[in-house]
């Protein structure tokens, strides 16, 4: 019998398991009676003992040959796209919204750039604001109930 490497690609999502990340594995399903694709999300535990991927980031993960526990079945192979920086997967441009970000420089430099345009060269990579504003890199815990304070780690 030969060894299952099944790979796939999700979305990592806030976790409260340690050394593991909760992972949302996107799919289309056919409904027969409408003859249409709708999404359907499946969530898988993987085992990220390096805490490799944060909340919203694009990772592929990895079938373990053997499950770590009844929860945790794959592993986190890499970030393909961190969360803010988009990348178009084919020509491997970095993108604003439909537009590639060198034809936006280009659009500047014939018509004049805006001085409240937004500079992305000049812009800090994710995880500088850790710990004020963005709070993806805390460790998780469940809500049970609603008392008032603030409770940016909960899920």
């Amino acid at each position: 019998m030969s060894a299952r490497n099944l790979i796939l690609m999700g979305q990592c999502l806030p976790c409260i398991k340690k050394n593991a990340a909760k992972i949302r594995i996107r799919r289309m399903e056919l409904d027969t009676n409408l003859n249409m694709y709708f999404k359907k999300d499946e969530y898988i535990f993987a085992h990220d003992p390096q805490q490799l991927c944060k909340s919203g980031d694009i990772v592929l993960i990895r079938e373990l040959a053997e499950q770590l526990s009844r929860l945790i079945t794959h592993k986190v192979e890499k970030v393909v796209y961190p969360l803010g920086n988009i990348t178009d997967p084919i020509t491997g441009k970095k993108v604003v919204v439909s537009k590639y970000r060198e034809d936006i420089e280009a659009a500047n430099s014939l018509y004049g750039k805006s001085e409240k345009g937004f500079d992305y060269e000049k812009a800090p990579q994710r995880g500088r604001l850790e710990g004020t504003k963005d709070f993806t890199h805390g460790e998780t815990y469940i809500k049970y109930h609603e008392d008032g304070k603030d409770q940016p780690f909960a899920v």
